[in-house]
């Protein structure tokens, strides 16, 4: 077995989506990012490269590349798991948390985890999706930045597995 932990932030500015795992949630503003800024998926990229030792989001997909500018992170997460088929090893259990001050994301909560669940191949009772609020406090509390948290347990298939 293998564990991953992924971490990223994005600012938030007026005109731009806010997306989660995919799931666009209703806001005045969204992630700034090279990509569509979803900073759900990005920790969650960063948590499985981790677990198999494979660097970072940026390693693979830097924003210097202009193939990347705007790009769904949804294919970023695509091309990140074929990575882990690759190397014989399937998700186990996902745990994530959204760091936000507003808006609230309890309704999108569902959706988002439902919307992973298929992306990554395991069952929706494998993927948890919290939200939490930073009480005020730093960029993230003031509302002018997003967080996100994600771990991954993989284990390796058996020899002939999928």
């Amino acid at each position: 077995m293998r564990i991953g932990f992924g971490w990223d932030l994005h600012t938030l500015m007026a005109g731009r989506r806010l997306l989660f795992g995919g799931v666009e949630v209703d806001a005045p503003f969204g992630e700034s990012g090279h990509s569509d800024g979803d900073v759900l998926v990005h920790a969650l990229i960063d948590a499985l490269l981790g677990a198999l030792a494979l660097g970072d989001i940026g390693s693979h997909f830097p924003p210097s590349d202009p193939r990347w500018k705007d790009v769904n992170s949804m294919q970023l997460l695509e091309k990140t798991m074929a990575m882990v088929r690759e190397r014989s090893y399937r998700i186990l259990n996902l745990d994530s948390t959204i760091v936000l001050q507003r808006p609230k994301l309890s309704q999108y909560i569902p959706e988002i985890q439902k919307n992973l669940a298929a992306a990554v191949g395991c069952a929706e009772s494998q993927v948890s999706v919290k939200a939490k609020t930073k009480e005020k406090v730093d960029a993230t509390g003031e509302g002018r930045a997003v967080e996100a948290y994600a771990v991954v347990l993989l284990e390796a298939l058996e020899r002939g597995g999928r």
